[in-house]
């Protein structure tokens, strides 16, 4: 059947009160669209990422009385809204249409991530089996995107792995189908733990992958890990410098994501003592990737 769809357009410190005000008014669903054209950072686990200015779209039941829903929120919430317009969608299976738009996606020469529903493209390739779920990381963002392909180009046989802000573990679970011995998957939020505990198993790596907390990384691990990578935030991944670079062992490889290309020259001014960087890897235009090897110097502190 067709359905209404009622478009608020309006500012992001309004959206709860809109989200809660579309809900009891009886929308079957909610979506947020960026208004602005503004880009978003990979958020760190746990959090939503919003825009500052976007669009609210309530989709409705067709009998549902447009008129009615205008004047009230014309009458209760003029204050909250820039805009707002109402319009009937066709009919169509958006459960469908959701799934076809998430489609097999390769990162370098030997990767593919395949939605489980989706039969693989290469059969004979490595394949990464994910469905979109409640924790980041699809391969869909430019910096996930990248972090892959990074992943991909290295000789990942008899290498310790440790992905820190593993969202949905898409990270360290590729690595382990890259070859990884082991890969150790660090996250502060439960739910991501447990999303990549489920990918895990459904890859069949759940042996040679171990979730933790940050709290929970063994003291043991100082300069023992082969290869870091880390695809988060500028604020976070210069705080945790001292953590990342202290697990890394002489010679390993670490990458750092969720960058913009303004935030690069700080961030690598921040391991630059103790990294060796490759030139920046850019995605889409401003998405960014560094890459480096840790050299010999001593960092006096601890995983």
């Amino acid at each position: 059947m067709p359905w209404l769809q009622l478009k608020i357009e309006t500012h992001r410190p309004h959206v709860p009160a809109l989200e809660e005000l579309l809900e009891s008014l009886g929308a079957a669903a909610i979506v947020l669209q960026d208004a602005g054209n503004q880009p978003l950072l990979e958020p760190p686990p746990g959090a939503t990422p919003l825009w500052d200015h976007l669009w609210l779209q309530g989709i409705f039941t067709v009998d549902s009385d447009a008129e009615s829903l205008l004047e009230f929120l014309d009458q209760h919430y003029a204050k909250l809204i820039i805009q707002r317009q109402i319009e009937l969608l066709e009919d169509k299976d958006w459960e469908r249409a959701w799934m076809d738009h998430y489609h097999p996606m390769r990162f370098g020469h030997r990767l593919w991530v395949v939605p489980s529903w989706t039969p693989p493209p290469q059969p004979e390739a490595v394949n990464l089996l994910l469905d979109p779920g409640l924790a980041f990381g699809t391969g869909t963002h430019a910096t996930t995107a990248l972090c892959l392909e990074w992943l991909d180009s290295l000789d990942l046989r008899h290498k310790t792995v440790m992905d820190y802000g593993c969202g949905s573990g898409i990270l360290a679970i590729a690595a382990l189908l890259l070859g990884a011995d082991t890969a150790y998957a660090v996250d502060n939020d439960p739910q991501a733990l447990t999303a990549t505990l489920d990918n895990a198993q459904r890859n069949q790596v759940d042996e040679r992958l171990r979730v933790l907390a940050p709290a929970e990384i063994p003291v043991d691990f100082l300069a023992t890990v082969d290869v870091v990578v880390a695809n988060i935030l500028a604020r976070p991944l210069i705080a945790l410098a001292p953590r990342l670079l202290a697990c890394l062992r002489p010679g390993g490889a670490i990458a750092l994501s969720g960058l913009i290309g303004s935030q690069c020259e700080e961030v690598q001014a921040t391991y630059a003592p103790y990294v060796d960087f490759s030139a920046v890897a850019v995605r889409d235009e401003d998405w960014c990737r560094l890459n480096g090897t840790r050299n010999n110097r001593t960092l006096a502190t601890h995983c």
